[in-house]
């Protein structure tokens, strides 16, 4: 086992073949939704005509406990209130919603009809005529339970965040250790962000690795609250292609049926959130719903390309219309489901779109007006095909001048790519599930090749081919790539852990322990750079000092099952069975369905002279998986010891 947690921005695909500036738009729809302003005939009243918009429009946010700073749940509320109403939706402003229409079909749109709109102005306008009550439609229900249902697992913080009174927005990435205790498949999670009056957004991710704790532990901006400061989310990774956040007013995600993703023990759950302060100190304190499946993923897993053009963002102060582009192209059959584009507070516009192999084009999504406050998931309606030989691009357009009112900076000073919103971004994600599974292997190789002629200096391109080539089992490839992200970035802790493990995979055992002990040199923290290293010198035949690094990395992730298992052998082999077998205990207890798990628990009880257990276990064993050659093999040899322990008088 030689895991490697990713960032969660190296898990989406950076596949940076920027095209010129200069790059034609596909050709345009109709800017109208298709409906006239044809007004109700008659008298316009709130319960007839107003109430039915406002209701299901508005009250998601605009309600007890919800993000919006009103409740618009009573004639009271709209009316005194028409005329801001009618002009936020007049100029678009509200509902917030950025993609323009007829640029692609999501799920949840938030856009109000032309009839709509001069519905609510005309009303205003008219003297916010109540009307009968009859007419009134029910009121939307409260919404202070699960959306999606009771989860199977809710997870909190011991002790809630205080976001301060004054200062800048807040990024706060909060630490919550997620209590199972064996592998679970998990179909969705929902958020309740704590207090959405004053949450921006939020980004779901998880954490394999003790990092985000260590970094919780490391903090100094506020080191006596949870979590750590900053955009940058360290090891905490998106899990399987999964695109995971909560918005004002976005309806969670109820998952898709077959898709769900793995939660193994000692995984954390590490909640970003973006706050804005009030004027005085708030109290956030979120809580996260799992929704598990009852069976693992069945067929191609979901992915996330990642179109990325940051290294062509640097902004002269002044520029009004600045532009980057990137495109890739698509060398296997892919589904879409999601559009997720991100910019910080320059972006202007944002254009994404599909070049088909027979020349015509299709809109992804296109953003006349981005709005960093409503960033938001866009999940296709109806997902569709984008077959092999498909240009994926994106346009993003940029305003660092002085009249644009979302400039954090005055005057307009020059703007990098970074990861604090005052630096920017221009990123286009793409949530896509292969045809066939076996196809994912050669999506992810070509975007890498794409990634690195773009970007040679990025040590997560190489360490992410590496990858690619070495579930190819093209070893001596995989060994390059490893090495000449290393030649970008010697510290790179990733590259030289699965370059390790490509030496070990070719016997090269004291070349792989050169480089698992580097890694602990740098990340003296690293679970598995000690459990990499310690399984070398095992495989070595140094005991001590493999049971050594076993144990650190147990110090460090108690629940890491394969070091567990690895520190039973290594006991076993110097004789301390009682040792061996508590480890192998748990490593049961982390992986009860492995047969493995139990044929090692077995083999360490047979040799302590438990055979009755030891029989059990290799039972277990088969049952779980009945091709299992050595525990069927020790399940005859400890009947065969037992009967003749028996003969002798000595059972």
């Amino acid at each position: 086992m030689h895991r490697a947690a990713l960032p969660a921005a190296a898990l989406a695909v950076t596949s940076l073949i920027a095209t010129g500036c200069g790059t034609p738009s596909a050709p345009e729809p109709p800017a109208s939704d298709g409906s006239a302003e044809t007004l109700p005939a008659g008298p316009i009243t709130f319960t007839r005509h107003v109430a039915p918009i406002v209701f299901e429009h508005c009250a998601t946010c605009h309600r007890p406990g919800g993000s919006g700073p009103f409740t618009l749940l009573s004639y009271d509320d709209v009316a005194r209130r028409a005329r801001q109403i009618a002009e936020v939706t007049t100029s678009g402003f509200m509902p917030p919603w950025l993609p323009e229409p007829g640029f692609g079909e999501f799920v949840g749109e938030r856009r109000l009809t032309d009839t709509q709109i001069a519905t609510l102005a005309a009303w205003a306008e008219s003297g916010t005529e109540e009307g009968d009550a009859s007419d009134l439609p029910e009121p939307p229900a409260a919404t202070d339970g699960w959306a999606l249902g009771e989860p199977d697992l809710t997870v909190s913080l011991p002790a809630p965040y205080t976001l301060p009174a004054d200062g800048p927005d807040v990024f706060r990435n909060l630490v919550m250790p997620l209590p199972v205790g064996e592998t679970r498949w998990v179909k969705t999670v929902e958020l309740r962000p704590g207090n959405p009056r004053f949450v921006h957004h939020a980004i779901m991710a998880v954490d394999d690795t003790t990092s985000s704790r260590r970094r919780e532990a490391e903090e100094a901006e506020q080191p006596g609250e949870p979590g750590f400061s900053g955009m940058e989310m360290g090891l905490a990774f998106m899990p399987d292609g999964h695109l995971m956040g909560w918005t004002p007013g976005m309806a969670p995600n109820p998952g898709i049926d077959g898709l769900a993703w793995r939660l193994d023990p000692g995984t954390d759950f590490v909640l970003q959130l973006h706050m804005l302060p009030s004027g005085r100190a708030e109290t956030i304190a979120p809580v996260a719903g799992f929704h598990f499946a009852d069976a693992p993923p069945s067929g191609p897993p979901l992915y996330l390309i990642r179109l990325d053009a940051d290294h062509l963002l640097d902004i002269p102060p002044g520029a009004a219309d600045f532009v980057v582009s990137d495109a890739v192209e698509l060398p296997i059959d892919v589904e879409l489901h999601a559009v997720y584009p991100h910019a910080h507070y320059l972006a202007k516009s944002m254009e994404g779109r599909a070049t088909l192999p027979d020349g015509g084009e299709r809109w992804l999504i296109r953003i006349d007006e981005w709005d960093f406050d409503w960033q938001d998931v866009y999940r296709v309606r109806e997902p569709y095909l984008l077959p092999a030989g498909t240009t994926l691009s994106m346009r993003f357009t940029y305003d660092n001048s002085a009249d644009n009112p979302r400039n954090p900076n005055d005057p307009p000073r020059r703007v990098r790519a970074g990861n604090r919103s005052s630096d920017e971004m221009a990123h286009l994600q793409l949530q896509v599930r292969p045809r066939r599974a076996a196809d994912l292997v050669l999506l992810r190789e070509s975007l890498y090749r794409h990634a690195i002629r773009r970007n040679p200096a990025n040590p997560w391109s190489y360490y992410e081919l590496g990858n690619a080539l070495l579930e190819q089992d093209r070893l001596d490839e995989a060994a390059r790539q490893y090495l000449a992200g290393l030649g970008a970035d010697p510290t790179h802790v990733p590259s030289r852990t699965s370059l390790g493990a490509v030496r070990e995979r070719q016997g090269r055992l004291d070349e792989a322990a050169a480089e698992f002990r580097t890694v602990v040199e740098l990340d003296p923290g690293y679970a598995d750079g000690h459990f990499n290293l310690g399984s070398v010198r095992l495989a070595q035949g140094r005991l001590e000092d493999a049971a050594g690094h076993l144990r650190e990395a147990l110090a460090l992730e108690p629940d890491h099952a394969a070091a567990h298992t690895n520190l039973g052998y290594t006991l076993r082999e110097l004789g301390r069975l009682d040792e061996a077998v508590t480890h192998h205990r748990e490593a049961l207890r982390l992986q009860p369905g492995s047969a493995e798990a139990h044929n090692n628990l077995g083999s360490v009880l047979a040799m302590g002279g438990l055979l009755d257990e030891a029989i059990d276990q290799f039972q277990r064993a088969l049952r779980l998986q009945p091709d299992h050659v050595p525990a069927r093999q020790n399940l005859e040899l400890a009947r065969e010891i037992a009967a003749e322990l028996e003969r002798a008088g000595l059972r």
